[in-house]
């Protein structure tokens, strides 16, 4: 897989910064491991770069600095990994179910040095709720539908948090089908972005939903009256 090691042209570079070389790291250790520990397909090896790689390290775009992010689902440690390289500000949690995904993305996070927190769990259990709520992002890739998506992870949330739910392109027109049901869940100014356009032939496309303002204090007044 040495023919990985060296990305395409300047763009690693642009999309990652200070971290390139960490970056180029990540994209070894997923070409040389990836297929046999079932983290992506045999296939995906020779467009790891830009269909996993880049495309998940140009979300930063979108993340405000500094803030409290969890990725849901992690699995491979995409778009986690990419998005902890660019963006050594975040305090980033990788979330992810299956335990022998958590070994993969513990022993990631060791080789390459990131200050990145691996859990095991989902994001609908309530312990995963207490521990990681009052997030101000939450990523998803290929996790699921943009419905389920959104009652998994507005929870974790906190009011005027942002969900980036990495889509395809379809994405406008899972948007359209599933807004009233993610309207109904406390997701509001719900809209479709693209990110790294000036870097990547096919940008990623993200649906963007934030959490409604008004959840946390409707949540607060029925647990006031409750305990009142």
């Amino acid at each position: 897989m040495s023919e990985l090691l060296s990305p395409p042209g300047d763009v690693v570079e642009r999309v990652f910064g200070d971290g390139a070389s960490v970056a180029i790291k990540f994209a070894a250790l997923l070409a040389d491991h990836g297929v046999e520990r079932g983290l992506i397909g045999p296939r995906e090896v020779e467009r790891l770069w830009d269909r996993h790689v880049f495309n998940s390290g140009v979300l930063a775009e979108l993340v405000p600095q500094n803030c409290r992010a969890v990725d849901v689902g992690s699995g491979a440690g995409l778009p986690g990994i990419p998005l902890a390289i660019a963006r050594p500000d975040l305090r980033l949690t990788l979330l992810e179910p299956m335990a022998r995904r958590v070994a993969w993305l513990q022993e990631v996070v060791d080789t390459l040095g990131l200050d990145v927190e691996v859990v095991r769990g989902r994001a609908e259990e309530p312990e995963v709720r207490r521990r990681l709520g009052g997030s101000d992002i939450v990523t998803a890739r290929a996790v699921a539908p943009l419905e389920r998506l959104a009652k998994w992870c507005l929870p974790l949330l906190r009011p005027g948090g942002q969900m980036l739910a990495l889509k395809g392109a379809s994405a406008a027109e899972e948007l359209q089908r599933d807004t009233a049901a993610v309207a109904k869940m406390g997701g509001s100014r719900q809209r479709v972005a693209s990110c790294g356009a000036e870097v990547l032939e096919v940008p990623t496309t993200v649906v963007v939903v934030e959490r409604d303002e008004q959840v946390g204090r409707r949540d607060g007044g029925r647990r006031r009256r409750k305990d009142g």
